[in-house]
């Protein structure tokens, strides 16, 4: 039996970094990621210039401990997003 969700992409169920070009990160659960939006369940927003925590130090701490979710849901305007990159696919050894 294979997936239902197929018309999502592969992205979906992955959890992944939304770059912005505000230079926010999201973490969270991809569920779409389509030409007009990136949907996503469980996210976290980091704003290095509201948090002081560097991009770097965020995602190092996401990838070892994971997210506290503050957001169910998050639709992401696809003309906002820099990069989608897999969590577990960033190199943070630098």
């Amino acid at each position: 039996m294979g997936t239902f969700h197929d018309n999502l992409g592969e992205l979906h169920g992955i959890t992944v970094v939304v770059d912005t070009v505000n230079d926010q990160q999201i973490v969270g659960r991809c569920h779409e990621a389509s030409d007009v939006h990136v949907i996503m369940h469980d996210a976290d927003v980091n704003d290095p210039a509201d948090s002081g925590v560097s991009r770097d130090e965020y995602l190092t701490r996401a990838a070892k401990w994971g997210v506290f979710p503050k957001h169910k849901t998050l639709r992401i305007a696809r003309e906002h997003v820099t990069t989608i990159t897999r969590l577990n696919e960033l190199d943070l050894t630098a």
